[in-house]
Formats: structure tokens, C-alpha cells, sequence
């Protein structure tokens, strides 16, 4: 891989996307394609094979999806799966076409049964049912996933499928109803904080167990994907597709997250948890030895994110 080679971020505005542009220009890399997506639906085929018909495309990093938390993820079924299915399908289409170089899948832990052994390896997908809250998002990325296969397999290309953990960083979503679990928790609190509230109602139980990566981290682990030697992920995957987990190997519960957060933005009132809202998967802590494995670790502790991120916010 070199510094002028053409990369192309699907989804460069986004939480995951925008760490990607950052680290890659701050590494020197010149060709960054992006393109904003009033000017390009990225569900269109159609629309994205006529505007790169004429443009150069060696690595293809697919950061571009709809995600959102459990309310989100629940209540707009339809929408997640279709969304997800035709982004991934038009890009993944797009590298055959282009015949780039290498293509970075993003994934999602969502993909592993519910009740799967922790931490959690690769070899656990399709090995049992899906937590029903978010069973859609899943269903659409594991047929991201196959797709890729299919490509990997039958037509030589090169992808790498990465699936990261719970991301959270500067350009998430902070809504409270819609937002992933940080940053609605941390707008939450915040609110609750600002109003002189003495207390703060959060969903579910607090009980669930999760692992956090922040946006840079996962970033440097696509910029270390992208750079990896193809003969060396042959060999070690033994000629198949590359899946490889990401995660920080730090787990925490929702409530000691919870007070984690109130304690960062000096939240001095009681939380409270519902305790009738779903909590989801119990326990999603990754093994993500094959990534590490190739020089990955991650280098921001969730304590230091957070207080990077709420600082930020304030």
C-alpha cells in the first residue's frame, strides 16, 4: 500500500469514517475519495457504478451503514435490514466491478447468538439464534459477510470483514431515543445535570455486561487491515475469508458505565434504571486474538475516551 494510492471511505462523515479520513491524512495518505451522500445513494447501484465509472479505486473501506441503538434497532426493523443490504451490496458489486485492491467489510458483534460462549470467536457465527432486538441489523451484515465469501471465494478479490465491538466516539449519534447506549446516556445525564434534576431514569437493568472501542482505535485497526500482507492472511486463515474480531478485551456493566459517565460530567442525582425495557445480549465481549495477532491493540482505555468525548460535547 502506498501513499498515493486511491481510498475510498463509504460513510467518511460518520463515527467510524471520520476517525478513518483523520488517521489517513494525518499518515500521509493523498488520495482520499469521499463523497457526501446528498450527492450520492449509496442504496442506488445503478448511481454508484455511473459515478465511478471513470474514477480510480485501489482500497475500499466500508464504513457507510444505518446503525443505532436498541430502540432504534427494535423499532425500525424494515429499515435496517434493507438500508444495510443495498449499501453493501452496491459497494461489494462496485469492487468486483473496479477490481480493487482490497475492500474493508465492517461488521458488527451483533452478528454472534445471543447466547454465545464469551468471549466470543469468529467461528461462533450461525452457531445459534440472534438477539430479537437487533436480529435485522444482524441478519443484514451477515449477509454482507456471505457475500463477501462468496466474492473471496469464487472471483479472487481481496476483502478483510471486520467485526468491532460497541463503537462510541466525537461524531456519534447523541440522541436519547435513537442514539447508541453512550452517547444517549451521556446526553441523559447531561440534560438531567443541566436542569438541577435529582435523578436520571436510563433503560433496562443496568446488569448487561459490554465492551467499548472508540472510533480512533477502530480506525487504526482498518489502517493496520488495509496494510497487512495478503500472503500472510492467506496463511494464516488458511485461504479463507479474513474475519477478525475487534475489541478492547475491557468489559463493564451498564450501570458501572452509568456512573462512570455521571461522575465525568459531575451528575450528582441518583440513577435509576426502568427495569422493563429489553437489556439485550447479556454478555458480548469479543476474542479478538486474530487481530491482535497481526500488530492491532487498542490504545484508548474507555475511561480516557469518555472523558475525551464528554469534554468535547460540554
Amino acid at each position: 500500500m502506498k501513499k498515493n494510492d486511491w481510498i475510498y471511505i463509504a460513510g467518511h462523515n460518520g463515527l467510524v469514517g471520520s476517525s478513518v479520513y483523520k488517521l489517513l491524512k494525518k499518515n500521509g495518505f493523498k488520495n482520499i475519495i469521499t463523497v457526501d451522500r446528498k450527492d450520492l445513494d449509496l442504496k442506488n447501484f445503478n448511481k454508484v457504478d455511473a459515478y465511478f465509472k471513470r474514477k480510480k479505486i485501489d482500497y475500499m473501506i466500508m464504513a457507510a451503514a444505518k446503525a443505532g441503538g436498541i430502540i432504534a434497532n427494535s423499532s425500525n426493523q424494515k429499515d435496517f435490514y434493507l438500508e444495510n443490504i443495498e449499501i453493501q451490496n452496491s459497494l461489494l458489486k462496485l469492487a468486483l466491478i473496479k477490481k480493487i485492491k482490497r475492500t474493508i467489510f465492517l461488521g458488527t458483534s451483533c452478528i454472534y447468538p445471543k447466547f454465545s460462549k464469551t468471549p466470543i470467536k469468529e467461528s461462533s457465527l450461525l452457531t445459534g439464534e440472534l438477539e430479537k432486538t437487533n436480529q435485522c441489523y444482524a441478519i443484514a451484515k451477515i449477509a454482507g459477510i456471505k457475500f463477501c465469501e462468496a466474492l473471496y471465494e469464487d472471483h479472487d478479490l481481496d476483502i478483510i470483514c471486520l467485526m468491532p465491538t460497541n463503537v462510541y466516539g466525537d461524531k456519534d449519534n447523541f440522541d436519547k431515543i435513537n442514539g447508541h447506549v453512550i452517547p444517549a446516556m451521556i446526553t441523559k445525564i447531561q440534560e438531567a445535570k443541566n436542569n438541577n434534576e435529582k435523578y436520571v431514569q436510563l433503560l433496562g437493568t443496568g446488569k448487561p455486561l459490554r465492551e467499548f472501542i472508540h472510533a480512533d482505535d477502530l480506525g487504526l485497526s482498518i489502517i493496520k487491515s488495509l496494510k497487512v500482507n495478503s500472503k500472510i492472511l492467506k496463511k494464516k486463515f488458511k485461504k479463507k475469508l479474513p474475519i477478525m474480531n475487534v475489541g478492547t478485551n475491557e468489559e463493564i456493566s451498564i450501570k458501572e458505565l452509568s456512573v462512570l459517565i455521571a461522575k465525568i460530567i459531575k451528575f450528582k442525582g441518583i440513577i435509576k434504571f426502568d427495569q422493563k425495557s429489553p437489556d439485550g445480549t447479556f454478555k458480548k465481549k469479543l476474542d479478538s486474538k486474530k487481530i491482535n495477532q497481526i500488530g492491532w491493540y487498542p490504545k484508548i482505555r474507555l475511561s480516557v475516551g469518555l472523558k475525551k468525548v464528554i469534554e468535547k460535547r460540554l
